[in-house]
């Protein structure tokens, strides 16, 4: 596979990527779009974080942007959203605030990069409306227990007879003691489960959802999207000991129903952004996830909202990362070797040797363009030494984003916690990192 005239073709591309003003071209390609994509290639490389802040920092000063919405747990990162929205008990500093992240990998959300985000979300949201404030979610399904106990503490307050049959459903998990992974198997070896029981207490919920509208809007949206988190938790741990794509579309469909739900709720001319990692934001109809049955959140945001929805992703060809060398194991930080040959990270860096922003969609017009080359992907669990043996998604790059911010050489993030808490061994009930 001849690469020379792909390189040039990047080369011709490619705008140096320094400051902010670099990022003007990614600007006017984002236009009026509804929906922004921002990924990442791992999820320990400071420059993913730190350009994806400078982003995100335009888009809700320039293009009025309503929220960021990550790959995090719903509970914790609404404690971010009220610290950022300067929201009574919403913490004395995002420092603070982010050592609620607990659940391993901690360092993707306790890191010193999402500090000055959130002080800069902070800061921005004191000197603008409380209508304009900028919100900060999240969007993942693993929070079971936190997610439990958030609906049966609400309902406390304002619903004490559902309340207690909530605790009474909820109990459904408590033999298997916080455990996913016992659970998980539990239902893998015994034909029974506690669907229904989740099931019934959202549906309770939302029936009884005008009765609670003294509460507030927003507290129910929340105690909702927990029962939410609850539902597809469970859902989600019973497919991922089963094997196959199952579980992997569970995690992507509710995070993209979530941030469907998200743009319901702050109004029709909401406006969102994003930050997961590629293989999560990147169009998985332009790679082999394809081929295994796997959908993601970047193919059904393009299938539910068309030209409205922007993709970038983020690459590099070498440095450093923060990552564990087993599922729950301590946090390290590890190198991350030259790409390997024919890769796109290797095109990118063959067109040379410096931080770049290349609108992608344009080389579909290049010879080799849309030939599937493999894009590099370190998840939270990563061995660099066995890196040519996996770490690389076949792409199709023009397909898959709308632009791509490669770094050359990128640098390990800042985490806030020294070491991991959890170092249970991995299992089939945990995801193989990303």
């Amino acid at each position: 596979m001849s690469t020379q005239d792909l390189v040039d073709a990047v080369g011709r591309l490619a705008r140096p990527l320094r400051d902010d003003a670099d990022l003007d071209p990614l600007m006017e390609r984002i236009g009026d779009a509804r929906v922004v994509l921002l990924g990442e290639a791992s999820h320990g490389t400071s420059e993913f974080y730190t350009w994806r802040h400078r982003i995100s920092r335009r888009l809700v000063e320039e293009k009025g942007f309503h929220f960021i919405a990550v790959e995090g747990d719903w509970p914790d990162c609404y404690l971010v959203n009220r610290y950022a929205k300067g929201l009574p008990s919403g913490g004395g500093t995002a420092r603070e605030v982010l050592q609620a992240y607990s659940r391993w990998p901690t360092w993707m959300w306790a890191n010193e990069e999402v500090v000055e985000l959130a002080e800069w979300l902070r800061a921005h949201n004191a000197r603008v409306p409380e209508e304009r404030r900028a919100g900060f979610y999240g969007l993942d399904v693993y929070s079971l227990w936190d997610s439990m106990d958030v609906v049966t503490r609400y309902l406390e307050r304002v619903d004490p007879a559902l309340a207690e049959r909530a605790r009474n459903s909820y109990g459904c998990f408590d033999p298997y003691q916080q455990d996913v992974q016992e659970y998980a198997m539990a239902t893998a070896i015994v034909p029974t489960d506690c669907e229904e029981e989740v099931v019934q207490i959202l549906r309770e919920m939302r029936a009884k959802g005008p009765d609670y509208e003294d509460t507030g809007r927003e507290a129910f949206f929340n105690a909702e999207q927990n029962a939410l988190v609850a539902l597809n938790a469970e859902r989600y741990y019973r497919t991922m000991v089963r094997g196959g794509a199952a579980s992997w579309n569970v995690r992507d469909t509710h995070m993209i129903d979530t941030l469907e739900r998200l743009l319901e709720h702050h109004g029709p001319d909401s406006k969102a952004i994003v930050w997961e990692h590629n293989t999560h934001v990147g169009d998985a109809r332009a790679t082999d996830m394809a081929r295994a049955g796997m959908v993601n959140v970047g193919q059904l945001a393009r299938e539910r909202w068309g030209e409205q929805v922007v993709i970038a992703g983020f690459s590099s060809y070498a440095g450093s990362v923060i990552a564990g060398r087993s599922w729950g194991a301590p946090m390290q930080r590890m190198p991350v070797p030259e790409a390997r040959e024919g890769s796109w990270e290797q095109i990118f860096h063959a067109a040379g040797a410096a931080d770049k922003l290349v609108m992608v969609e344009e080389l579909d017009e290049a010879e080799g363009g849309l030939d599937p080359r493999g894009h590099r992907a370190i998840g939270v669990v990563y061995n660099p030494e066995a890196e040519r043996f996996g770490n690389y998604v076949s792409t199709v790059m023009p397909y898959r984003y709308d632009a791509m911010l490669y770094i050359d050489r990128s640098s390990a993030l800042r985490p806030l916690h020294m070491r991991a808490r959890d170092h249970r061994e991995p299992a089939d009930t945990f995801p193989s990192g990303m």
